[in-house]
């Protein structure tokens, strides 16, 4: 069933959060990574909001639905759309990758806060999704494991032996989305290692797969649907992005994938996600 139109504002509404929370955690902590949290938010907020069974009530129960975060480096959005389920205290985001904090620059386990893995390390993550989807089948749980990984984190080659491993034991109930932004930390990923076409690659491996437009939340939610749908199959979700998603200037921009904004930079971004004069001007001073 496609989304309403209320149900499509509210992921809307969600991924905006998502990216002005990313800018202040990274303006605050003047260190940290906005472009990927800011290319992300829209499938992000689709799956936090729209599918991932995870709440403050359920966040203990072994039988819930996982999510791991493989590019981990990009966990501002992450923490965001957890503080915006009720799992991490909103004041606590400020407090980003700052002593102390258990907000650090790359996910820690915490089910208090509704972390599932330790991530940083790229290419781990989805062995570590498909362990947790093999169990949930072997115990017989309702339950799915969704996986965030990159276009980068795709030329590691543990994710393909993952890759191979997941379609030969049937993780129907695995899907991983994967941020196609053409962007990493050295520069354009077709001129650092070019991993080419995801989904056709997927696809050879025996999964299903499919391209996304990763900014259209209506598509990217009727992927979802047709992945809970797979039966035999896990699946995957080739999400085209662009690196900075809502903020001009940091838009296919490599320089971005890793710097945060100083104040008049995070000042200009907060107005282009249509943050008012006023209220930009509190939130700059409070960062401090």
């Amino acid at each position: 069933m496609a989304l309403t139109q209320e149900q499509r504002e509210s992921v809307q509404a969600a991924a905006l959060q998502t990216r002005i929370d990313t800018i202040r955690m990274v303006h605050a902590a003047e260190c940290g990574h906005p472009g990927g949290p800011l290319g992300m938010a829209d499938f992000m907020a689709t799956l936090f909001m729209r599918h991932l069974d995870l709440t403050p009530e359920n966040r203990h129960a072994a039988n819930r639905d996982r999510f791991i975060l493989g590019n981990g480096h990009t966990c501002a959005g992450y923490y965001s759309l957890l503080s915006q389920k009720g799992l991490i205290p909103r004041e606590m985001l400020l407090t980003f990758r700052k002593m102390g904090s258990l907000l650090q620059g790359h996910p820690h386990l915490n089910h208090d806060l509704g972390i599932d893995f330790s991530t940083g390390s790229l290419g781990n993550s989805l062995s570590a999704a498909l362990g947790m989807a093999l169990a949930a089948k072997h115990n017989g749980w309702d339950a799915r494991v969704y996986s965030a990984s990159s276009d980068g984190e795709s030329q590691e080659g543990q994710i393909w032996e993952a890759a191979t491993a997941a379609a030969h034991y049937g993780a129907s109930n695995l899907t991983v989305l994967v941020d196609f932004n053409n962007v990493q930390i050295d520069g354009y990923m077709r001129d650092v290692m070019n991993v080419r076409d995801l989904r056709e690659k997927y696809e050879a491996f025996g999964w299903h797969a499919v391209d996304v437009d990763g900014h259209d939340v209506d598509a990217i939610d009727a992927a979802l649907v047709a992945a809970r749908e797979e039966t035999e199959r896990p699946s995957a979700l080739i999400c085209k992005t662009l690196i900075g998603k809502g903020v001009s200037f940091m838009e296919n921009q490599p320089g971005w994938h890793g710097v945060a904004p100083n104040d008049e930079q995070a000042t200009t971004a907060l107005l282009e996600l249509g943050v008012s004069a006023d209220e930009v001007m509190g939130m700059i001073a409070a960062d401090k």
